[in-house]
């Protein structure tokens, strides 16, 4: 069973904890030198590194400073912060059905301005048809077993992704070819998602590359990610959507990113690959 919620964060504390105590160790300096340059008791600094009482940001500038590593300070930051907010668990933003899933991105789609999104199995929200999302959204109810409100989590989805026909947000996807050929849905249903996707390639502020079966790969299949703006990732594994924001950690979804770029087709021969699939269809 995946960790409860409290688990995840009190797992993220412990190890900011270690790797602020590793950069005390590795600076040579004790617990107690480390408070008398901070200005605090060297209590405070032994309940920070044994995770008894969570640093603020000031306290991990502090802690940096004193050990001379202050280009440790980005990613020390966005890990303190994420040890709270970063591991939303699945289960339970779904207690009251699918809808509040949507419903709680919709703000971020509408401030980012520059999406990359790399998908391997389903079709990117952004791209679904009404009825292609009813069909994937009632095999995830199904699967979990949550409240089935479908029709409401769709008619959410839709109307957050009204910011794909608004210009001033560009989209870059990358499609493993499997995203076109994979069924969640009838025929007739594929059918018409991916008449969809082919009218959605035209236009202007979106690009869509990919990536064949018979490509020679250089970088493996991975799941599902979404960078907004290169300041933060959405994750996505079967029990959790992780919220990544520490700059390590968006740089390294942003060179996978641009090396999946680098394995696709596009223009008519990524229209080709879509066609392709849907002459298979029954």
């Amino acid at each position: 069973m995946p960790a409860h919620p409290s688990e995840n964060v009190q797992k993220a504390r412990q190890a900011l904890a270690r790797r602020l105590s590793e950069i005390r160790k590795d600076a040579g300096i004790s617990g107690r030198e480390l408070a008398a340059r901070c200005g605090w008791s060297e209590s405070k600094s032994s309940r920070i590194e044994n995770a008894r009482t969570p640093p603020s940001d000031a306290d991990i500038r502090a802690w940096c400073r004193a050990c001379d590593a202050g280009d440790q300070v980005p990613d020390l930051v966005a890990a303190n912060r994420q040890s709270t907010d970063a591991h939303v668990q699945w289960r339970r933003l779904q207690r009251s059905g699918l809808r509040q899933l949507q419903e709680s991105t919709a703000d971020l789609y509408r401030q980012t301005k520059v999406f990359r999104i790399y998908v391997s199995d389903v079709v990117p929200g952004f791209l679904q048809t009404p009825r292609y999302a009813e069909a994937l959204l009632s095999c995830i109810a199904d699967f979990r077993g949550t409240p089935n409100d479908v029709t409401d989590a769709v008619a959410a989805r839709m109307k957050r992704n009204a910011v794909l026909n608004n210009g001033a947000h560009r989209f870059s996807f990358v499609l493993e070819e499997s995203v076109l050929r994979y069924r969640v849905c009838s025929a007739e249903t594929m059918a018409a998602q991916l008449g969809h996707l082919l009218g959605v390639m035209d236009l202007p502020n979106v690009a869509v590359g990919i990536i064949p079966f018979l490509a020679q790969r250089n970088v493996w299949p991975m799941p599902t990610f979404t960078i907004f703006d290169g300041a933060r990732v959405h994750a996505d594994t079967l029990d959790a959507a992780s919220t990544l924001t520490q700059p390590s950690q968006v740089d390294l979804y942003a060179r996978a990113f641009e090396r999946l770029s680098q394995e696709t087709v596009r223009g008519a021969t990524a229209r080709s690959l879509v066609t392709g699939a849907l002459a298979c269809l029954d």
